[in-house]
């Protein structure tokens, strides 16, 4: 058997528009997913809007980055610190250029976390969330919920004392990253699944041991606001004894080990029958006095004594009774009482007042009194709604005003009270408007 080879046909380029090319580019993109890159920040700049663009690069390749203004406001962009930036590849067609997006910038290496982390303390001491009153743990949670990572120490760790304290209590479980890139985010997203089930009334953040770097989530500035505007009470076992990222910080209550704060919010079972026996011990006491008492005071009654007295004091209340009747002589002053009353005309001096009565209201027009107090009252009323009218809120805000709110419903009269990035709602006079800080001018 013979086999002859051809060689292939020549193929020349395949022609396409300049426009289905740079979408063909971006769906690749697409493809890549989010990423998470370190590099080192090169010449950064921030535009007027707050969002920040630099290059990150290392000593083959490097890549523009931009930063939206929000995420800027709470990230530390120096140049020439290393960083790990998250986010998404996105391609601009009007410029031909390829930047990543990021969602996340983190500092690489022990100084600049430190930084970070001072930087964002200073904020959230600025806006009174490190000093603000802390909320008690209820002592008896319908649910409890546990955000932890997916290893199984933690979440056994809490299970265990769980099943010592109380057999059976309820717990709801969110699973998420704990370190590493978008791991606060991550984070985040678990809370508003807790915050979502009306049943979790307190909730554990629990994360093991670890350097730095990989807490480095849990002292994430959104997160810690997050932890303060939380619903119900947070407790925060965040790393061992000695590890104390923000989240600490801002929680209600802070414990040294995820056991530690599993023993402080699960309630002790044989505790709790211990102290609702005695309450009903004591409560029994309580109802046995009065009844003793009742007891000692009918067995001292002497109760023969007492019918006899009764009917003795009875027979002498009746002979008294009956002398002074005779001294009244009732029928002879009922019949004296009825000869005065039959000798006096009644009638006559009530038919005259009568009379007179009738005469002085038919003089009196009263439809004419009626409908002048009718008048009164509405020129009255129409006034007052119109003072009310004038002085709505909603009048106002017709006339081109609007109310500011801050993010904890306050209403922004300062421009000083508020930070770029912050999240604002407006109040127009028809709907509400959602915006974000760009710029403050004090």
């Amino acid at each position: 058997m013979s086999l002859t080879l051809f060689p292939p046909e020549p193929t020349g380029p395949r022609t396409v528009t300049l426009v289905r090319l740079a979408g063909e580019i971006a769906r690749s993109l697409a493809t890549v997913g989010r990423v998470a890159v370190e590099g080192e920040v090169y010449r950064p700049t921030r535009a007027g809007s707050g969002r920040v663009y630099f290059v990150l690069r290392d000593r083959a390749a490097q890549l523009s980055v931009t930063c939206p203004s929000g995420r800027a406001a709470r990230s530390r962009i120096v140049a020439g610190e290393r960083v790990c930036v998250v986010g998404a590849l996105s391609w601009h067609n009007e410029r031909g250029q390829l930047q990543l997006v990021a969602d996340e910038v983190t500092p690489v290496g022990d100084g600049a976390v430190a930084a970070m982390v001072a930087e964002a303390r200073r904020r959230l001491q600025a806006d009174g969330l490190l000093d603000r009153p802390r909320r008690a743990v209820p002592r008896l949670p319908r649910t409890i919920g546990v955000l932890c990572g997916s290893e199984a120490a933690v979440r056994k760790d809490i299970e265990s004392v769980v099943a010592v304290r109380f057999p059976g209590y309820p717990l709801r479980v969110a699973e998420t990253l704990v370190s590493g890139p978008g791991a606060a985010l991550s984070i985040m997203a678990a809370l508003d699944q807790l915050a979502a089930d009306p049943d979790v009334e307190v909730v554990i953040l629990a994360r093991g041991g670890g350097d730095a770097t990989q807490l480095l989530p849990w002292s994430d500035e959104e997160l810690c606001r997050a932890v303060c505007a939380f619903p119900v009470p947070v407790v925060s076992a965040i790393g061992h004894e000695g590890d104390r990222p923000l989240c600490d910080e801002v929680a209600d209550l802070r414990c040294g080990t995820p056991s530690m704060a599993a023993a402080a919010v699960v309630p002790d079972r044989a505790a709790l029958l211990a102290e609702l026996a005695a309450w009903r011990a004591r409560a029994g006491a309580a109802a046995l006095v009065p009844l003793e008492r009742a007891g000692r005071r009918l067995g001292a009654v002497d109760s023969r004594a007492a019918v006899s007295g009764a009917a003795g004091s009875a027979a002498g209340r009746l002979t008294h009774a009956a002398g002074r009747l005779r001294i009244l002589q009732p029928h002879r002053q009922l019949a004296e009482a009825r000869r005065r009353v039959a000798g006096v005309d009644c009638a006559a001096p009530a038919r005259r007042r009568l009379d007179q009565a009738g005469v002085r209201l038919g003089a009196v027009d009263w439809q004419a009194v009626a409908g002048r107090r009718l008048e009164q009252a509405t020129a009255r009323l129409a006034a007052d709604r119109r003072h009310l009218e004038a002085l709505s809120p909603a009048r106002v805000l017709e006339r081109g005003y609007a109310v500011v709110r801050a993010a904890d419903g306050t209403v922004v009269r300062r421009a000083d009270r508020v930070s770029r990035g912050e999240a604002l709602d407006i109040r127009l006079a028809a709907g509400r408007v959602a915006a974000r800080v760009e710029e403050v001018q004090p």
